[in-house]
């Protein structure tokens, strides 16, 4: 992959949001991990609509449940910390939010 958007503020959706939309546009191949309190972006229906272009979007279930959130209202993939050392292995850039 090209880019790892690494979402760990839920205080980066200005940022986050054009950004992404800016790498779908450019035709970059990206993923998103969300960890911490970043994951209460889960709960912008704007920014999870600019996850679309996301080839992967993957949770930390601990971060989620520390939020409120279950598996069954999660829009995305729901993962661990395992996820996000994979995915930062495979990132030849990495974006951290």
């Amino acid at each position: 992959m090209d880019v790892m958007v690494h979402v760990t503020s839920s205080e980066c959706a200005r940022v986050a949001i054009p950004l992404m939309r800016s790498l779908t546009r450019a035709g970059v191949e990206w993923q998103c991990f969300m960890t911490n309190d970043g994951v209460r972006l889960l709960y912008d229906e704007t920014f999870v609509a600019a996850l679309d272009g996301s080839g992967r979007t993957v949770v930390c279930k601990h971060s989620w449940g520390k939020v409120g959130g279950t598996d069954e209202d999660c829009p995305v993939e729901i993962g661990s910390q395992t996820n996000n050392s994979a995915m930062m292995a495979n990132a030849v850039r990495l974006i951290s939010l």
